[in-house]
């Protein structure tokens, strides 16, 4: 646990959701302890009163730090960053920040849409009721987002320089499973290298090249 908090970070959210992982993939950076309640999917108590009273929303994942709930992943992000983070995570220049901050706002709203689409379409719907148009539509629609990145690391090794930085984690999140969900899929060769170096990062490692098996369609589904 990092030295500057007397009390035990707390997340709630099982590892598999991917904006869950967003998270965990902070931590681990940061090297900071934390105790993980695992709430959602198969463990349930998003209904329960005392997760309500973390989050109304009644989604993961939440941080808790001592009195204070956070919920969204990235403004849990952010907060990690600047609570806990050095320069590279939280730069005090207001101009360099933003950088960081178009980026993770551009995941959010343009590339994790489209990547959820096709995640849930194709890896999360029982084969016999996917429809291969709108699968078609959601990959499609990745590709233009992932050549897009893949034109912007012409000039830099990650999104916002030539360091990984909290710019880097609400993409790079999607990247393994866009890679690895059973579709034909193929990233540009500067978004390839981007994605081959964050999988060289012990925190990726961990906490987002991990089994997802569990979330595959069933017939009954």
């Amino acid at each position: 646990m990092n030295a500057e908090t007397d009390t035990v970070l707390k997340l709630y959210g099982r590892s598999t959701a991917f904006n869950v992982q967003k998270v965990l993939w902070l931590l681990d950076e940061l090297e900071l302890g934390f105790e993980h309640h695992l709430v959602g999917g198969r463990y349930g108590g998003l209904d329960d009163p005392a997760f309500i009273a973390l989050n109304p929303h009644g989604k993961v994942p939440v941080l808790k730090d001592g009195d204070i709930s956070i919920w969204e992943s990235h403004a849990i992000l952010r907060y990690l960053a600047a609570q806990y983070g050095d320069s590279r995570f939280w730069p005090l220049s207001p101009a360099e920040r933003s950088v960081h901050d178009r980026w993770m706002d551009w995941s959010q709203t343009t590339l994790q849409p489209d990547f959820m689409r096709l995640f849930w379409r194709f890896y999360r719907m029982p084969e016999h009721k996917r429809d291969t148009e709108e699968i078609q539509r959601a990959r499609r629609a990745c590709e233009r987002h992932y050549r897009l990145i893949d034109a912007e690391l012409e000039q830099r090794r990650y999104l916002a320089g030539d360091r990984f930085s909290l710019a880097d984690i609400p993409a790079g999140t999607t990247l393994y499973r866009y890679q690895k969900m059973g579709l034909d899929t193929a990233l540009p060769a500067r978004a390839a290298e981007w994605y081959a170096n964050l999988c060289q990062r012990p925190a990726f490692q961990n906490r987002v090249m991990t089994p997802f098996s569990e979330l595959r369609g069933r017939e009954s589904f």
